[in-house]
């Protein structure tokens, strides 16, 4: 006897997926419509909505230009030395011999890691072209300046014990005449920096608060402008994520064209100042040039604005639309 061959019924799996393929479809094709119709919605009334979104573009740039600035001090502060530097003046009845053979001795100790001996005649001839006082400077009879040396130590800079044990340790040589340490004023410029930073991140919180509330009440006007039609909507059987869709997507455009406003807005900017910077650079024989925002942190920039429009149009959606209920 033959075995019977069932044939499986894949009906069920067809129709199911065509369902699903079908749903997909007309919820992307409502996405659409409400992307483009939110968007006639904002070209519709140029004047106000360019006004609104000039301030949450102004609100954008505002932090995001401090953050720059921020970035460029870090910057040229990386580009010194950061480590601790003490600077021995020596007597000035040591020679350049004594001098060079006190740098050497000062390299043999297991707590220096670099001794660089700079002469008097060097030092005279650098101030001299420096200060613009050759003329004055070459009338006098001895060189005033005495031997200095540059001391790299090899302890951490961080640690003020080991820093203040080392200065007062070479201080009392009887080479020295007095050491000079040179590194707190670059801990005071972090220190600087960090107050900065907190204040900066102070003020983007709020004017973050402050986008969110100006697209909150921006959506707010425009719900009650379209109230009767979101109560025949309503009356209709439309959902309210149906009726909420484009005021959402209009958030998104303020928030989107805001954060172009605010790059354009930095980008000027900084293209402004680069030319006085550039200048100011060459004086002290720098090639330093200003740090732009780059990709990166443009297309960052316009993805917070859009996600604080986008934030403030559902909190404003949320907390209006349920108040409309068609009688």
């Amino acid at each position: 006897m033959k075995p019977v061959n069932k044939k499986k019924n894949t009906r069920p799996d067809k129709s199911f997926k065509s369902e699903l393929k079908r749903r997909f479809d007309m919820l992307l094709l409502q996405h659409m419509q409400a992307f483009i119709f939110s968007l006639g919605q904002y070209l519709k009334y140029p004047l106000s909505n360019v006004l609104t979104t000039a301030v949450i573009g102004i609100s954008l740039a505002l932090p995001a230009s401090f953050y720059l600035l921020l970035d460029n001090v870090r910057f040229v502060s990386s580009s010194w030395d950061g480590s601790l530097q003490v600077t021995l003046f020596l007597k000035t009845d040591i020679d350049n011999e004594q001098a060079l053979s006190f740098a050497s001795k000062l390299k043999e100790n297991n707590k220096i890691n670099e001794a660089i001996l700079i002469k008097r005649e060097d030092a005279l001839a650098e101030y001299q072209k420096l200060s613009g006082f050759a003329d004055a400077l070459n009338a006098l009879d001895e060189n005033p300046l005495p031997n200095v040396i540059l001391v790299k130590p090899a302890v951490n800079g961080t640690s003020e014990t080991d820093t203040e044990s080392l200065v007062n340790e070479l201080e009392a040589l009887p080479e020295v005449d007095s050491a000079q340490y040179d590194s707190k004023w670059i801990q005071r410029l972090i220190y600087l920096l960090d107050i900065v930073n907190r204040l900066i991140i102070i003020l983007s919180t709020l004017l973050a608060i402050g986008v969110l509330l100006i697209v909150g009440n921006t959506i707010r006007l425009s719900i009650y402008n379209r109230r009767a039609e979101i109560e025949i909507t309503k009356l209709f059987g439309g959902t309210d994520s149906f009726i909420q869709r484009p005021f959402l997507y209009s958030g998104l455009w303020y928030g989107a064209f805001g954060g172009i406003i605010a790059w354009v807005l930095i980008t000027v900017s900084m293209q402004m100042l680069r030319g006085p910077v550039k200048q100011l650079a060459n004086l002290y024989a720098s090639d330093f040039q200003l740090i732009g925002l780059g990709f990166i942190n443009s297309v960052l920039l316009i993805a917070i604005g859009i996600a604080l429009g986008l934030v403030g149009s559902w909190i404003s959606v949320k907390r209006h639309l349920k108040a409309i209920d068609p009688v």
